[in-house]
């Protein structure tokens, strides 16, 4: 550990009052600082953003405990976050969360709270378990609507300007052949075009109902909004009944969820958060699921930070490629795509004939869409 990275620690541990000795924070280590001093401030009465008392809230005004939440599972290691929801919980009772279903009955619904809620599920008795999951799913529903009319229009087919169709559908109109069609009806007084008879293309169906699509997701704390995006993405596929969809998430081990993949509330509340990774056992369970390689897209959504043997995800990624799959790696599935990720071991795939990127949902329905239809 370097001389700088030990001073950090210190300054950390002694909290504010310590720069002379320990020095200044980066960035990164003012973050956990002020972590730390919102739960241990507490200590001396002065926890930070504490409003007259201990305890925090999850009142409509207030949303500190599930911003903390999301930040300690951030910017700390496993054992430190346990250590500190064990502080917060049975020393200093900031426990609403995990033991109050009013609270979080009564929250309202958000992205940030929902990643709280997937967070510290595994802390969480039934009765609040439950309040929870009715949370989960108005978040969910919402995201479901905004995604779907992108996913959707994706796989609607290309228009066929040869044709005409009788499906008057905004998307499919043809506005140039319209206004030509009805110039006789064109009103000197108001200048304008009374449509009498509007024209529209038909679509021709895209043939996908032969290919398969295995999304691997990486259920690592570093992944949660790309989990969210994932489960709601594959659910979306899987309602469309075009594709074979698989849905499975790992950590050490492999998770089948595609019995599942219909309801993404079920698949969230099935994510353990945290733990390791290995990459290349879950691209071995995907390669078993495979039937028709020239007609399988397999999805790898993950940091690329691989905790296995490297040797073995190179070998599996590299069989898949050979044998006619198409493959894409994702660092991130998000509304932002600001992917972190191991980028030595992208590049490494990228040369094997793996694509590699970060996408939105609605890209990764683009990009599938345009797959299957060559």
């Amino acid at each position: 550990m370097s001389e700088s990275n030990r001073q950090a620690r210190w300054r950390l541990v002694m909290g504010s009052g310590s720069e002379q000795l320990c020095g200044g924070l980066g960035k990164e280590d003012e973050e956990r600082d002020r972590c730390l001093s919102y739960l241990y401030d507490r200590e001396y009465g002065q926890g930070r953003n504490v409003r007259g008392d201990n305890r925090g809230g999850l009142g409509e005004s207030s949303l500190e405990i599930p911003d903390w939440i999301n930040h300690i599972h951030e910017l700390f290691p496993k054992k430190t976050i346990e250590r500190l929801e064990k502080d917060a919980i049975e020393r200093y009772q900031i426990d609403e969360m995990v033991t109050n279903p009013d609270v979080i009955a009564r929250a309202q619904p958000n992205a940030t709270l929902l990643k709280a809620v997937l967070r510290t599920k595994h802390l969480m008795n039934q009765d609040v378990l439950k309040a929870a999951q009715h949370l989960v799913r108005k978040v969910v529903d919402e995201l479901m609507k905004k995604m779907a009319v992108d996913i959707r229009d994706a796989f609607q087919g290309t228009l066929d300007r040869r044709n005409r169709s009788q499906l008057k559908i905004a998307k499919n109109f043809d506005i140039e052949t319209t206004l030509r069609r009805n110039l006789k009806n064109y009103q000197v007084d108001s200048r304008r075009i009374q449509i009498q008879t509007p024209f529209f293309y038909s679509r021709i169906r895209r043939q996908v109902d032969r290919w398969q699509l295995i999304v691997l997701l990486d259920e690592s704390g570093s992944m949660m909004d790309s989990i969210i995006h994932s489960a709601v993405t594959a659910s979306i596929f899987y309602s469309m009944k075009m594709m074979k969809v698989h849905l499975c998430i790992f950590d050490t081990s492999v998770v089948d969820l595609t019995d599942q993949c219909v309801d993404p509330v079920e698949t969230l509340m099935k994510v353990q958060l945290g733990g390791g990774t290995d990459i290349g056992q879950a691209l071995a369970y995907g390669a078993e699921l495979v039937e028709n390689p020239r007609r399988t897209i397999v999805v790898l959504i993950t940091d690329f930070y691989e905790g296995a043997p490297i040797e073995r995800l190179y070998a599996v990624a590299r069989k898949l490629v050979e044998s006619g799959v198409t493959c894409l790696g994702l660092a991130a599935l998000d509304e932002q795509a600001n992917p972190t990720y191991d980028q030595n071991v992208a590049a490494h795939l990228v040369r094997m004939g793996w694509h590699v990127a970060a996408m939105t949902p609605g890209e990764l329905a683009n990009w599938v869409a345009e797959k299957v239809r060559r």
